[in-house]
């Protein structure tokens, strides 16, 4: 048996005749001759048959690697730069600013409560994981203090308590807005007149479905203090003559921060706008 490789395929000879393997994708074996070691020829022999095992070994890797056209080339596709977040980002139409950029935590830090869970960024949302006690992420760049809004889509994945505590500021006070707290219901702001959500009265209860995202939103003004989900307000609160504060729970989340409690939780779209007097 004979092989020729030519620049247009392989050529074997054999007991069938000369015949022409063009397609590298099609190359087989169709006969190959027992070696017989006692002929004079068995060493050709032998090489002849390891070179057809080599040609046929060839011919099968290079059915399973993609064609490549002409002049085409394979190149790593660009990395994605995270857009900048706070004051210094571009604003949309509407006047708001990105506080997340779906891909880091610039802007923010773990928040060191001592017994947290693990946080992280996985598919555009920040997952603050299971903790003894409260998991947070706490904001160190510049913030207004007052006439602004601030909004964020957050999800109860798994737990039975506040899977939304948004720390932020009313002037030089801190204020609370506990979403599905006690028990994994209840909706309030902590602390008014240093009473906590569970006993002002802003204090309501509602059913919160974990694997479910609920759009939460503040608006801070020299007047008051509004909290809506989903578009429904549950909170309407005048600053004054009210005095503001915060359980020592989540003293570390000032002057603005988002934790969960004995929850597993996950936050995007996290954003703000400042309004008219800031």
């Amino acid at each position: 048996m004979i092989f020729r490789i030519y620049g247009t395929g392989f050529y074997m000879n054999g007991t069938g005749g000369k015949q022409h393997y063009p397609n590298r994708s099609r190359l087989f074996i169709k006969f190959l001759k027992p070696i017989d070691m006692k002929n004079s020829n068995s060493i050709l022999k032998q090489k002849a048959a390891t070179a057809a095992l080599v040609v046929v070994l060839l011919a099968i890797i290079f059915l399973f690697i993609p064609s490549r056209e002409p002049g085409e080339k394979h190149e790593r596709e660009p990395a994605v730069e995270p857009l900048p977040v706070g004051l210094e980002a571009e604003p949309s139409p509407a006047g708001w600013k990105p506080l997340f950029n779906g891909h880091n935590l610039d802007g923010w830090e773990i928040t060191n409560f001592g017994p947290q869970g693990p946080v992280m960024v996985r598919d555009s949302s920040i997952i603050l994981n299971f903790g003894d006690g409260a998991t947070g992420i706490t904001w160190r760049k510049e913030f207004p203090v007052i006439n602004y809004e601030i909004s964020l889509k957050a999800m109860r994945v798994d737990g039975n308590d506040f899977f939304c505590g948004l720390t932020f500021p009313v002037n030089d006070q801190y204020c609370t807005f506990i979403v599905g707290g006690w028990g994994g219901s209840l909706v309030g702001l902590s602390s008014i007149d240093g009473m906590d959500a569970s006993e002002n009265f802003t204090s309501v209860r509602r059913h919160f479905e974990n694997g479910r995202w609920y759009d939460i939103m503040i608006r801070v003004t020299a007047d008051a203090i509004e909290c809506f989900i989903d578009g429904e307000q549950f909170a309407d609160v005048p600053v004054e003559p009210h005095t503001f504060s915060i359980r020592p729970e989540v003293g570390l989340s000032r002057p603005l921060g988002i934790a969960s409690w004995v929850t597993t939780s996950a936050l995007r779209d996290i954003r703000f706008r400042e309004l008219e007097g800031s």
